[in-house]
């Protein structure tokens, strides 16, 4: 049985679209990081201490997934806003700018009684164009992005008159590299 350890509605929708029987539940787990930590290692650290939430859980032949993702800009995480005037100055941050989205996933499978786990990540350089004040505000009202890293869905209208460039997989900046899920699971 697959398992996604995530409630994300774009982590779920992304996995149901392999067309493979799973189940998604929600892990609550610590999700601060050792400041040391940069870049990738942020997101993979976080998605292992999911998996670890619940890793006691596992049974035979089962296969936990679970991920994090942040978005990455002059080496600072710009993580979810905390209210509209932070989504709104994060977007202002991002406006003219290639930006990076770092999403780490743990896998951790029981083989008989032995869990294994691996950890992965995947990046992708995203570039805006310069944003003008009332489409951040348009954004910001209409959708409220405060449950996305970096205050922005690159699938919705933002991502729609925004973006001009991706370099790396969209399904990563939508939060969940499934192409390289698929690859391990199927290895699986």
């Amino acid at each position: 049985m697959i398992l996604l350890g995530s409630q994300s509605p774009r982590r779920r929708e992304l996995m149901a679209g392999l067309d493979m029987p799973f189940t998604a539940f929600t892990i609550d787990a610590d999700e601060s990081y050792p400041p040391s930590l940069q870049g990738a290692e942020i997101p993979m650290y976080i998605s292992r201490a999911k998996a670890h939430a619940y890793a006691g859980e596992i049974r035979t032949d089962d296969v936990l997934i679970t991920a994090d993702t942040i978005v990455w800009l002059d080496a600072q995480v710009l993580g979810k806003p905390h209210d509209l005037q932070q989504a709104c100055a994060m977007l202002r941050a991002l406006s003219g700018r290639t930006h990076q989205v770092y999403t780490g996933v743990t896998m951790v499978r029981n083989i008989h009684g032995q869990l294994q786990e691996e950890v992965f990540s995947d990046v992708t350089d995203v570039t805006f164009r310069t944003l003008s004040e009332e489409e951040i505000q348009y954004y910001v009202q209409k959708y409220k992005p405060l449950d996305k890293a970096g205050a922005y869905g690159v699938q919705e209208w933002i991502g729609y008159i925004g973006v001009t460039a991706l370099h790396g997989s969209y399904f990563n900046v939508m939060g969940f590299p499934i192409e390289k899920v698929y690859e391990r699971l199927k290895q699986a």
